[in-house]
């Protein structure tokens, strides 16, 4: 640890694992502790946690660099209120209700708090540190278990009036389809990880009841334990009808980027998780159908690229609210 280097927090929240991580303006990770966020049972004892790990490190940065974190960035799941400092109900989070979390960090830990929902840090993440540098509007897609998006414009996150803006998820495609954010037939169904399960379960059903072989579902008792992970590596295997669902998908995939190639004219859009990791799949279908649907003259000036921090968008996204937090987010 360098003592000439200034360095931040990130504290990442969700509904599976909670992070808190230790970094410097560059994003270089010095230290990370990591615990499933159902150790706890609701979220003071979650951010009492969290505000240990977090002093911990903020012990050890002392020691090693002779100098404090300057702030510390909070990426969570929305709807949250990013002025207000507060957790508003997240879905993936029972529980969660109005938690002044910003608050919380600061009486705890003494630095400022600053929070984000998790696709907002993702795009703060990619346009500083990996698919979007080099561009001043880009968007930054999820596709992860649910689909929500982060929205960068002239360089400035782009939040809306009361924290909602990049809700593409709740978009409806069609009047009937696979139900995500609440909808069915929205983007959020037809494109996520639980939305992909959905069609794949459907698609299962119809094999066995007919007496066919699926790869990606033995048995009809086990057709409900079916996830989008299944799919892609059957598909990686070359199944055919794993294969046809994720086709599905990505044609959705391609309509909903089309709307936002032609509303918000992004130089860029990022695409993380089920989309790097099956982009090989993806890419074809999506090429094809923006050509198809996209005013030419905004899809010419738009690159669609996978994700360059993928796993780690996560602890990425909470040091780059810290960093843009502190007015620190110039490029390299």
């Amino acid at each position: 640890m360098k003592r000439s280097t200034e360095y931040v927090i990130g504290i990442n929240i969700g509904g599976t694992n909670c992070s808190v991580s230790l970094a410097d303006f560059e994003a270089q990770l010095v230290d990370r502790e990591v615990f499933a966020t159902k150790e706890f049972p609701g979220p003071q004892e979650n951010i009492e946690n969290l505000n240990r790990l977090a002093c911990r490190l903020i012990e050890r940065c002392r020691e090693e660099s002779g100098k404090a974190p300057l702030a510390i960035g909070i990426s969570c799941g929305g709807p949250l209120d990013s002025r207000q400092g507060r957790v508003l109900s997240p879905p993936n989070l029972p529980g969660w209700d109005d938690v002044p979390i910003v608050d919380m960090v600061h009486e705890a830990t003494e630095l400022p708090a600053y929070l984000e929902n998790d696709a907002n840090a993702g795009v703060l993440a990619e346009f500083r540190f990996g698919a979007g540098q080099g561009f001043s509007n880009i968007i930054f897609l999820t596709f992860g278990t649910g689909m929500g998006a982060g929205i960068i414009l002239n360089e400035a996150l782009y939040r809306g009036t009361s924290d909602m803006a990049g809700e593409v998820g709740h978009v409806r495609m069609t009047d009937e389809g696979p139900i995500g954010y609440g909808k069915a037939g929205s983007f959020e169904g037809y494109c996520s990880g639980s939305g992909i399960a959905y069609i794949a379960r459907e698609a299962a059903r119809k094999i066995l009841s007919s007496g066919g072989r699926c790869e990606f579902c033995a048995t009809p008792d086990s057709i409900d334990e079916i996830e989008a992970r299944n799919v892609a590596a059957a598909a990686a295997a070359g199944d055919v009808e794993a294969l046809s669902v994720l086709e599905f998908s990505a044609g959705y995939l391609g309509r909903g980027l089309a709307l936002l190639v032609d509303i918000l004219n992004p130089q860029c859009i990022v695409i993380g998780s089920i989309y790097t990791r099956n982009v090989q799949i993806f890419k074809p279908i999506i090429e094809r159908v923006l050509a198809e649907e996209c005013i030419p003259r905004s899809l010419e000036v738009c690159s669609i690229l996978p994700s360059a921090i993928g796993e780690k968008v996560g602890d990425y996204g909470a040091v780059s609210v810290a960093l843009y937090g502190l007015g620190a987010f110039t490029r390299p």
